[in-house]
């Protein structure tokens, strides 16, 4: 299947105005499973906790 890249970026650095963390990943192009952006709990660096991630296009 086909595979595609995507960036996934912090949401709770940006809205506190803080450095973003951003992530690269991948996903299955045709999967039914993830229709829309897909959210990852990761970790930032600039906030020393894991915050979630969302992908952005």
């Amino acid at each position: 299947m086909a595979r595609e890249f995507i960036i996934l970026e912090c949401t709770e650095a940006k809205a506190e105005g803080k450095p973003v963390s951003r992530y690269i990943s991948s996903r299955n192009k045709k999967s039914p499973n993830t229709p829309t952006r897909l959210e990852k709990v990761k970790y930032n660096p600039n906030m020393k906790r894991r915050t979630l991630h969302r992908e952005i296009k």
